[in-house]
């Protein structure tokens, strides 16, 4: 295995196809092609399922993607050890980020370190399931993630708190609901969308907020699937509880409200510290500088 078709390899997952893979690294597509071929005939497998013009990653193509990911960053490191200065960082930034948490402080951390560091460069891509994250880092896929913490299965990450996300009430569009915060007990007689119990340790809590508080109404919908929760209020479904982030950008287009009481949840950066890339130490630095400013 070559360096250069572990390269190719990435280029095509990353840009959807030969075409913008051979456009993203300013060669041939015939170049993209026999690299990928040859690769995968040293391995023994297909990687892609081709289905007329277009690429689908088999099995063994999404088994390969954290550990080529992790090739590049090892090269990149040696790169920078013998041909850069000992204060630039040139590297790449490799972050998976919980789409709820995706408008917060992270952008603003991301824009700080692209200014400290204009060669560098940032991979910014979701995270689809924060059961996931320990695992993404793990795999290569990564070297940080940005979820709602605690982690699943996070022993051995190192974790810094960069905040709180509130969840606030959702609604489909036209509901009757009172200005201001609604108490648990003035929820409108309307199904909700609830995650399962065991689902999130935020789900489990606002279930028993409600159960306490006496609270019973009508369950429209009972999804694992947590970024559902959204699409199905808009839907007509019914009403849920999501991150404030996400209730805020959807205001115009569904009746949202915070609740009293409030229920929140911390979230946070995890990475393997062993493992850091120079621009992952440069960012961590970062990080730990603007948690200690006034």
């Amino acid at each position: 295995m070559e360096f250069r078709q572990v390269e190719y390899f990435l280029a095509v997952v990353e840009n959807d196809g030969i075409n913008g893979a051979a456009a993203a690294l300013g060669v041939a597509q015939p170049t993209v092609s026999q690299a990928l071929r040859s690769l995968e005939r040293e391995l023994g497998v297909n990687l892609f399922h081709r289905i007329g013009r277009g690429m689908v990653l088999t099995a063994a193509g999404k088994s390969l993607i954290g550990p080529s990911r992790q090739i590049l960053r090892d090269v990149n490191a040696v790169e920078e050890l013998l041909a850069a200065p000992t204060d630039e960082v040139t590297g790449s930034l490799d972050l998976m980020v919980f789409p709820a948490l995706a408008t917060g402080p992270i952008v603003d951390l991301v824009a700080r370190f692209r200014r400290a560091h204009p060669k560098s460069t940032v991979r910014f891509s979701d995270l689809k399931s924060e059961e996931l994250a320990a695992g993404v880092i793990r795999d290569g896929h990564c070297e940080f993630v940005l979820a709602h913490l605690p982690l699943e299965d996070g022993v051995g990450l190192e974790v810094i708190e960069l905040g709180e996300q509130e969840y606030w009430l959702a609604y489909p569009p036209g509901t009757d609901l009172p200005p201001g915060p609604v108490a648990l007990t003035a929820l409108p007689d309307i199904p909700m969308v609830f995650v399962p119990r065991g689902g999130g340790a935020m789900s489990d809590e606002i279930d028993y907020a409600m159960r306490r508080a006496g609270v019973r109404r009508p369950i429209a919908v009972l999804t694992a699937h947590r970024e559902a929760r959204l699409p199905m209020v808009l839907a007509g479904l019914g009403g849920s509880f999501v991150e404030r982030s996400l209730a805020e950008e959807a205001q115009d287009v569904a009746v949202v409200r915070a609740c009293e009481p409030t229920f929140t949840r911390p979230f946070g950066l995890a990475f393997a510290p062993e493992s850091l890339s120079k621009a992952g130490r440069a960012f961590v630095d970062l990080v730990l500088s603007t948690k200690t400013q006034p």
